[in-house]
């Protein structure tokens, strides 16, 4: 459907929003994606699941399957905002029952850095675990505590100890993170490797589902 906010407003045609269903993750980039498009919350309305199902992937389509089931009816287009991110394909069967679309690629990595730069990172080391600008704030939570680093410390080995580097996908210029992902490294005893990306194909998709 192609309506612009402006007639929407002037008709009073009851129009219904679209959804952005995203990983909590995600907020903050499609917000300020959305506020630079300049399609209101009232038109494009954004929804979080939480980050932590990064650690859970198999939780993801069932999540997803129960909020679209609830609201059904209630939006025009969703967007689901995550890749496939580890859930094997379940996550595609649930958009295609709920007539929804997901971001492109297997997971957010791929879609900040867009898949050529994404290839090129892995190609020359396989071993690269990535982290975006949230994965940085929140990394002891997410990472360290999320993966029981802090209490049973020799784990490191067994989860990092195939990886060589740790590739900071950064969406923004901050001097602050990009400390915090050096320190991310070092207590990973990685490498440390530093991509200023932006929104990559985030910022296309979130486009095409704004109503502007």
């Amino acid at each position: 459907m192609t309506l612009t906010a402006g007639r929407a407003l002037e008709t009073g045609a009851g129009v219904r929003p679209n959804l952005i269903l995203a990983c909590g993750a995600l907020a903050k980039e499609v917000i300020a994606l959305r506020d630079q498009l300049g399609s209101g919350a009232e038109l494009l309305k954004l929804q979080c699941l939480p980050a932590e199902l990064h650690n859970r992937p198999a939780e993801i389509a069932p999540r997803v399957d129960a909020y679209l089931t609830e609201h059904r009816g209630e939006y025009d287009r969703v967007l689901v905002g995550y890749g496939d991110c580890g859930t094997c394909g379940a996550l595609d069967k649930v958009l295609e029952k709920h007539d929804a679309q997901r971001l492109p690629h297997a997971h957010c990595y791929e879609f900040f850095a867009t898949s050529r730069l994404f290839s090129d990172i892995t190609e020359a080391e396989i071993g690269s675990f990535f982290v975006t600008d949230y994965l940085v704030k929140h990394f002891d939570r997410l990472v360290i505590e999320g993966l029981g680093l802090d209490r049973l410390p020799h784990l490191r080995d067994i989860y990092f100890g195939n990886y060589r580097d740790l590739v900071y996908l950064a969406q923004t210029d901050a001097p602050l993170l990009q400390i915090k992902a050096r320190d991310a490294a070092e207590k990973l005893k990685l490498n440390y490797v530093y991509r200023s990306v932006g929104y990559g194909d985030l910022a296309e998709a979130v486009a095409d589902v704004a109503l502007v």
